[in-house]
């Protein structure tokens, strides 16, 4: 991989090029960013995957959802519909896209759309639902809507100022983006991060005037959740485990397993995996199927030995009200 990595480097310099000039015609307006009526809160980040994206749309759904209508637009990355598509009891996963489907089972209150042209995704869910705030769900490379907010993420072990674009590294946007956030949030920190570390990030990361930098890391339940059961994550010390990931980044949760003494055999698989029937039958003899709630959703119903981990950001100096102050001049609106 990362041979192939290092033979894509003439590959990276033409995709940098054209990320350049695509961000300089909408910066002279030469191409043209829309706003809307209703407050818009992006987040995202400019590598691809891996940062935390879902946990973070929840961590706002969760604190804004009794403060008015709320919608979350996503693109619906996996989906197999085409177009703008509403979370309904009878939509399932295959055509919502696993992400926004864990989110509308989660918050059944919250409308969660799926539309790959944002603009025309706002545009329907304004004449529909009139939301007071829509959360858009990885757009920050979506130039095409000019947001009131933008929270930008990036994973603590792959900070974007060390990265670089694709195909030789994860960048799929400049690095100099990063200054159109007001929030940027360093993800996936060990619990412990000193604050020398915390000093030395913030240094690499050179924040402008007015950009807060907050650091946060991934809390595991420890309640495994079933079909209709449970089970505490300290019986699978007893048991065979596999661990069945279809995401972009599942080292955090093997680092953390392993550190709780669990044995377990590992089956990874591409971000956003549809799992086929011959890869379920393969899980279904095994003892205990552990996956992520976002893989879950996708398996949920195919077997009786499938749990899941839940997990959601922690955040560290008192980030979580920072977060939520900064993102006030929004939220109060509601």
């Amino acid at each position: 991989m990362q041979l192939l990595r290092k033979l894509g480097f003439p590959v990276s310099l033409i995709y940098a090029l054209v990320v350049y000039l695509r961000n300089y015609f909408y910066d002279v307006g030469l191409l043209s960013s829309k706003a809307y009526k209703t407050k818009t809160i992006c987040v995202g980040n400019l590598s691809v995957g891996g940062t935390g994206k879902t946990p973070m749309i929840e961590f706002l759904v969760a604190n804004v959802k009794d403060r008015g209508r709320i919608a979350v637009l996503s693109r619906g990355y996996g989906r197999k519909s085409k177009g703008f598509l509403l979370a309904k009891p009878a939509i399932g996963v295959e055509d919502l896209g696993d992400e926004p489907y864990q989110i509308y089972k989660k918050f059944p209150n919250a409308h969660v759309a799926v539309d790959a042209d944002r603009q025309h995704g706002i545009s329907i869910l304004e004449e529909t639902i009139g939301p007071d705030i829509i959360l858009l769900d990885d757009a920050f490379q979506h130039r095409k809507v000019r947001c009131d907010q933008y929270v930008l993420l990036t994973s603590h072990s792959n900070l974007y100022v060390d990265d670089w674009y694709l195909p030789s590294g994860n960048l799929r946007d400049s690095k100099r983006e990063a200054r159109r956030a007001n929030i940027i949030v360093v993800t996936k920190c060990p619990s412990k991060l000193s604050v020398a570390e915390q000093h030395r990030i913030l240094k690499k990361l050179n924040p402008d005037p007015g950009q807060q930098v907050i650091f946060s890391y991934l809390e595991y339940q420890t309640t495994l959740k079933g079909n209709s059961k449970e089970m505490d994550l300290a019986e699978l010390k007893n048991k065979k485990v596999t661990l069945v990931t279809g995401i972009a980044d599942p080292k955090q949760l093997v680092s953390f397993l392993s550190a709780q003494g669990i044995v377990f055999e590992h089956l990874a698989y591409p971000d956003h995996h549809f799992f086929t029937d011959k890869e379920i039958a393969l899980f279904n003899n095994r003892e205990v199927v552990l996956t992520t709630e976002k893989d879950y959703v996708r398996l949920a119903g195919k077997g009786e030995n499938f749990y899941y981990i839940g997990v959601g950001h922690k955040f560290m100096n008192g980030g979580e009200e920072v977060l939520l102050n900064l993102l006030g001049e929004s939220l109060t609106a509601l």
